[in-house]
C-alpha cells in the first residue's frame, strides 16, 4: 500500500502564528524552514511519500496543516478553523486532495474543527472540545464518519491549544500525555503519562516506529524500553508556537 503524506512549506511570517497557552519568544524562521526540511526527510526516510500543499506565505501558521483536514479513508474533511485568521488555509489542502481523488465534504458554519484536535485510533475518533473545535463541529464529523463505521468521541480541552498537544497515541493503542494538560485521562482505557517536556507527541510511521521530537529524551527512553523504535528530528522553532510533530503532516491512505 502507498503511505503518502501531506506537508506544507513553513510561511516567511511563521514567527506571527498565533499563541494560546504559552508566552511569545522570538522564532527563528530560516532555522524553521531547516527543521522542515529535515522532518520531510525523515518521514521520505521510512518510505513515505510527501505531498506538498501549495504554500500560503500570508498564513503564518500554514505549516501546521494538519489542522486544515481530518481524513478517514478515502474521504477528506475539510475543516474549518476555530480561529478567523486561519481559515484560508483550507481552499490549498482541499484542492490538493481534489487533485489526488479523494472524496470531499466541508464542516460548515457554525461549526468548527481544527485537525489537531483530532485524534484516531481503530475506529474510534476522539475530538477535543472548548478551544479552537466546538460541539457543532463535533456532531458534523460524526455525521461524516459514523457512517463509515467510525466512533466519534468529544472530550473535554482546556489545557492546551489543541487534544494532540495532549496525547497521541502508540502504534499498540496506548494513549501518551503528560497527565496534569489532559483534562480527563480517563477517556482513554490504556493512558500512559510522561514526563512534561516539549515534544513527547509521536506520529505513527508503522506498527513498531514513531516519529517524535529530539527534546523529548525522557520519553524516548519510554517508548524505546516499550520496544519502539524511535525516529527523532528537530523541532525547537514549532514548539515555541505550539506546534508538534502531529501538526506538520497529515498521513493519506
Amino acid at each position: 500500500m502507498k503511505r503518502r503524506a501531506l506537508v506544507r512549506r513553513p510561511s516567511p511570517r511563521l514567527a506571527e502564528g498565533l499563541l494560546t497557552h504559552i508566552e511569545r519568544v522570538p522564532v527563528d524562521v530560516d532555522l524553521a524552514l531547516e527543521q522542515w526540511e529535515g522532518y520531510v526527510a525523515a518521514l521520505q526516510a521510512e518510505g513515505w511519500e510527501t505531498v506538498e500543499v501549495p504554500a500560503a506565505p500570508d498564513c503564518p501558521d500554514s505549516v501546521f496543516v494538519e489542522d486544515t483536514v481530518v481524513m478517514y479513508g478515502d474521504l477528506a474533511a475539510i475543516t474549518r478553523p476555530g480561529a478567523d485568521e486561519r481559515k484560508p488555509e483550507t481552499s490549498g489542502t482541499e484542492q490538493t486532495l481534489l487533485e489526488l481523488g479523494y472524496r470531499i465534504v466541508h464542516i460548515e458554519a457554525p461549526g468548527t474543527l481544527d485537525g489537531g484536535d483530532v485524534l484516531k485510533y481503530d475506529g474510534t475518533v476522539w475530538v477535543g472540545l472548548g478551544g479552537r473545535t466546538n460541539r457543532a463541529g463535533v456532531d458534523q464529523l460524526a455525521g461524516h464518519l459514523e457512517p463509515l463505521g467510525a466512533r466519534v468521541v468529544g472530550v473535554p480541552l482546556t489545557k492546551v491549544l489543541h487534544l494532540k498537544s495532549a496525547v497521541t497515541a502508540l502504534p499498540d493503542g496506548t494513549v501518551v500525555g503528560f497527565e496534569e494538560l489532559v483534562d480527563d485521562p480517563t477517556v482513554w482505557e490504556r493512558f500512559l503519562a510522561v514526563p512534561e517536556e516539549p515534544g513527547a507527541h509521536v506520529v505513527l510511521l508503522d506498527e513498531s516506529t514513531v516519529l517524535m521530537s529530539t527534546s523529548a529524551r525522557r520519553s524516548r527512553e519510554l517508548y524505546e524500553a516499550r520496544g519502539l523504535r524511535v525516529v527523532a528530528v528537530d523541532m525547537t522553532e514549532f514548539e515555541k508556537l505550539e506546534g508538534c510533530v502531529t501538526c506538520l503532516s497529515v498521513r493519506l491512505r
